[in-house]
């Protein structure tokens, strides 16, 4: 992290924070999304996304593991972002072995 001090320097880490969650799963899923296409969403997937974050555990892992899916429209579609980054991501890593 870097010693910028501008706000959107710290609302960045503040989101960096609170997407380190108590499952190393949910971490594996939401610190990459955040570093890598937080910059490119829109306003209002920012906002889903900062008020995702803020779920339970239990419900973002059930969430994020295909388990069941958000009722609300919009998270479900954030949450379908996240699992589709994670997936290509896996599979351009395993194209680079």
């Amino acid at each position: 992290m870097s010693d910028d001090t501008s706000p959107d320097a710290i609302e960045r880490k503040r989101l960096y924070w609170h997407s380190r969650r108590g499952m190393w799963e949910l971490d594996l899923l939401l610190i990459p999304f955040l570093e890598q296409r937080y910059d490119n969403l829109g306003a209002e997937d920012r906002a889903v996304f900062r008020q995702l974050i803020t779920e339970e555990d239990q419900d973002l892992f059930a969430w994020l593991m295909r388990r069941e899916w958000p009722e609300d429209d919009a998270r479900r579609r954030l949450v379908k972002m996240i699992v589709s980054h994670a997936e290509n991501a896996d599979r351009d890593t395993y194209r680079a072995l």
